[in-house]
């Protein structure tokens, strides 16, 4: 790899120390989203055709837009220069925050996890997961039919997987409710899949008995600021194309603190929150601070009263 230019270099020495020490974000980029951030939309956590005292259970998490988007994406998703590669990227972040969530409580279990992975897709957590020494079982699902034939496929090349490793076609309002917290799972993951919801509140209504008491609940998506439409929308998709046209609907983002807000005095305890920041040519890097202007890992912790 040829040696970066000075720009890159100097962002890069940037993001070294940031995780030392809080972002200070650019001055333009502050004024873009405090000045802005009032005129945002307002976060959708149900839809208009449910009130929120049953949207839990008469909403669908299924879009039949974004499933046509994503089956049309299905054939190179394994592909790490394909349309998934920025996925490829990002996937061992999501080890790393979901090891940082288990650093934070002592009484988090570290071994024999279960996980049940919400919108896998082609299954690249879903594999990566599996194979960890630490993991009992993933359950993967996904509504999406191609996508869920390459993920299928995929885990046949390795018959390590077979015990550990299960993807199911479904939804998760059509997934049986555990019946008991111990039949829970460890880890419930949504990455990339949030901002794909119309009805968000419901969704993560629906997510909470999934998740085992002491269990964690991890995200990743995209805080809603003009900042974070400039560089998902309009320079990944439409400039760079290094994401494929049309993935993305800015209204449907979340903000960090609309989570915090939601999820407050529903069950949830030790809200973590961490940025991350798609350097071209380097790479995903984690920095403090950027969750308020675009992607971001975020989780909390299910009680265990």
């Amino acid at each position: 790899m040829p040696a970066p230019s000075r720009p890159a270099g100097a962002l890069f020495r940037n993001l070294v120390r940031s995780s030392q020490r809080p972002l200070t974000l650019p001055l333009l980029a502050s004024r873009i989203t405090t000045a802005s951030i009032a005129q945002l939309p307002t976060p959708r956590w149900h839809s208009t055709a449910s009130s929120s005292n049953n949207s839990s259970q008469n909403f669908s998490s299924v879009n039949p837009d974004e499933v046509s988007h994503f089956n049309a994406l299905a054939a190179d998703w394994w592909d790490p220069h394909g349309s998934s590669r920025l996925l490829h990227l990002m996937n061992p972040l999501r080890h790393d925050f979901i090891r940082a969530c288990h650093r934070t409580d002592p009484d988090s279990p570290t071994r024999d996890l279960t996980y049940l992975d919400i919108g896998c897709g082609g299954g690249i957590f879903a594999e990566s997961a599996a194979r960890l020494l630490t993991t009992r079982h993933v359950t993967a699902i996904d509504p999406t039919p191609e996508v869920l034939a390459i993920a299928r496929a995929h885990a046949r090349k390795d018959p390590g997987l077979r015990s550990k490793l299960e993807y199911r076609q479904t939804s998760i309002e059509n997934l049986p409710i555990p019946k008991t917290p111990q039949e829970a799972y460890d880890v419930v993951s949504l990455f990339e899949v949030i901002e794909h919801i119309d009805a968000p509140g419901a969704f993560l209504e629906r997510v909470h008995p999934f998740v085992k008491p002491g269990g964690w609940l991890v995200m990743s998506t995209i805080a809603r600021t003009w900042m974070s439409w400039f560089t998902t929308n309009f320079m990944a998709e439409d400039v760079l194309g290094i994401v494929p046209k049309g993935t993305h609907d800015w209204n449907k983002y979340l903000n960090e603190e609309e989570l915090r807000t939601f999820l407050a005095g529903r069950g949830w305890s030790h809200p973590m929150v961490q940025g991350v920041i798609y350097v071209p040519g380097l790479g995903w890097k984690q920095v403090d601070g950027s969750e308020k202007v675009g992607n971001y890992f975020f989780a909390v912790r299910k009680s265990e009263s």
